[in-house]
């Protein structure tokens, strides 16, 4: 984030052009969105634990590159391009990977509170960093920024290599790259699709992505209809972080495991929040709707992803959690420009209610999958599910 805000920056000083900022964007998650499935055979095939330490060992070294040529003068715009690819590339199977690893660490029965408290730790990061960010840039210009983020690497890397995961029978034996049978993608996009909930899920997850992907529309609802400048929109993304907290503790707290029938009805709540926000009046309305939303949204989605790795088999998590990383962030870059051009030719507020009309008709349409009661059984009798 604190990077992030800096090269959106440093793209305009260099180029002063929105198209500039699009495509960087693009070249950030569109390897995702590509790569994304592809990062699920990896880790399904090789340890999770020693492709993190791959994976935080190259962003480490990218983010200190970046440092470095911003520091030496020498970095233009297709460096940033370059750069914001490879960066991409190493993200889709390291997203991927921290997501299973989850498991491993913890097992299934603690796995809902894992993934609450990350949402937790995301949602932290969503508000620190840009302004963090900004606090850095002001100060002491960009390449320190990439350097602090360079340098954020250095403590998950010290714990892989310190610890090892103690659940390490919730992940299935790795088998070696010669073994690996032909068409692994295949089977795991297969997979996906002929198991319901996870099918829908997955959908949720790429509607949703209109939603957290509040760069576009978020910036447009707060000029255009209630004319704030920069300060003002901050405090709009501050306010949507900090409701995401309490969202992510009652996905932590709940009692019991997940199902389709409570995503499909948070998934329902989180879009009624949206469509309110974008309806309100008065600037103090929208404050209380960006709050609610982000409570409901990140326990809507801490609740589908839990469900998805507990419902999937484990020699398929991997790929499953390749295709979440896929939907999830992976589809900003085809969703983002969607969402602009409906702000810029219908008006913001419809805009930023596009993310609720893609999740009510997602849920609508998928409800009967949700809860899909044979399928669920068959999966009890498959996996030890959690009390």
């Amino acid at each position: 984030m604190t990077q992030g805000v800096a090269l959106s920056w440093l793209v305009l000083r260099l180029t002063g052009s929105g198209v500039d900022l699009g495509l960087m964007t693009a070249c950030t998650f569109g390897p995702l969105l590509v790569f994304g499935p592809y990062s699920g055979t990896l880790v399904d095939r090789f340890d999770r634990r020693r492709l993190l330490i791959v994976t935080q060992t190259l962003l480490l070294l990218l983010a200190a590159l970046t440092a470095t040529l911003i520091a030496t003068g020498v970095i233009t715009l297709w460096m940033l391009f370059v750069i914001a690819f490879v960066t991409g590339c190493v993200n889709a199977p390291d997203g991927t990977a921290r997501q299973v690893y989850v498991v491993d660490l913890v097992g299934t029965q603690r796995l809902a509170s894992a993934v609450s408290l990350y949402e937790v730790v995301l949602n932290i990061s969503r508000v620190v960093g840009p302004g963090v960010g900004g606090a850095l840039l002001a100060t002491v210009g960009v390449g320190a920024c990439c350097a602090l983020n360079a340098a954020s690497y250095l403590q998950p890397l010290f714990v892989l290599l310190r610890h090892r995961a103690r659940h390490t029978a919730a992940a299935p034996a790795a088998p070696t790259a010669r073994k690996s049978p032909p068409g692994q993608l295949r089977a795991g996009l297969r997979y996906a699709w002929r198991n319901p909930p996870i099918r829908v899920s997955l959908f949720l997850a790429a509607s949703s992505g209109l939603l957290f992907n509040m760069g576009v529309t978020l910036p447009l609802l707060a000029t255009r209809v209630f004319h704030l400048g920069g300060g003002g929109y901050g405090l709009m993304m501050a306010v949507f972080g900090v409701g995401a907290l309490p969202g992510a503790l009652f996905a932590s707290a709940g009692s019991g495991r997940p199902t389709g029938r409570s995503v499909g009805v948070l998934a329902v709540a989180t879009a009624a929040a949206v469509l309110g926000t974008a309806a309100a009046p008065e600037l103090w309305l929208v404050m209380v709707g960006l709050a609610v939303t982000g409570c409901l949204s990140i326990w809507f989605i801490a609740q589908a992803n839990t469900l998805v790795q507990l419902i999937a088999d484990p020699s398929m998590r991997g790929r499953v959690m390749g295709l979440w990383t896929m939907a999830l962030p992976g589809t900003e870059p085809a969703t983002s420009p969607f969402a602009g051009y409906i702000s810029q030719t219908f008006g913001a507020r419809d805009g930023f209610s596009l993310s609720a009309v893609a999740l009510l008709l997602t849920a609508v349409i998928g409800w009967r999958a949700l809860n899909d009661r044979a399928w669920v059984r068959e999966r009890r009798a498959a996996i030890p599910w959690p009390p």
